[in-house]
């Protein structure tokens, strides 16, 4: 019978958990709130004049900022649990990219159908 502590054994069968550190934590602090302000700024400025980029950049720092919380506040790298925490990244990569495209197409069909209005009609609003 073998008598090894639980993080031997944790570590003998090739999962080894990425751990954080302070600098870790604050590297990702600081992205989050980098990544926060950006499109906080693009989209109250306006600072592009097309709204479609603003919107396609808005989404894409969105999901840049979801990798930034997985690697540095759930610490998912290849390496820890036997590569399966990098399998969850690129499934939450995958979840996040429906629902984006889905509530991009909702929304663009919902504005399209359901709010069919001329510049007469606007005129003609109370």
């Amino acid at each position: 019978m073998s008598h090894e502590s639980a993080p031997q054994a944790h570590h003998a069968h090739g999962h080894e958990a990425g751990h954080g550190s302070f600098r870790g934590y604050m590297i990702g602090f600081v992205l989050s709130i980098v990544l926060t302000a950006i499109p906080f700024w693009l989209v109250m400025g306006g600072v592009l004049d097309s709204k479609l980029f603003t919107a396609v950049l808005v989404m894409g720092i969105g999901v840049v900022q979801i990798v930034v919380h997985m690697v540095y506040f759930l610490h998912m790298n290849p390496r820890s649990e036997g590569g399966w925490t990098l399998m969850a990244l690129i499934f939450t990569l995958v979840i996040v990219g429906i629902a984006l495209a889905g509530s991009l197409w909702v929304m663009h069909h919902l504005n399209a159908n359901m709010m069919p209005m001329t510049h007469e009609m606007m005129k003609n609003m109370p």
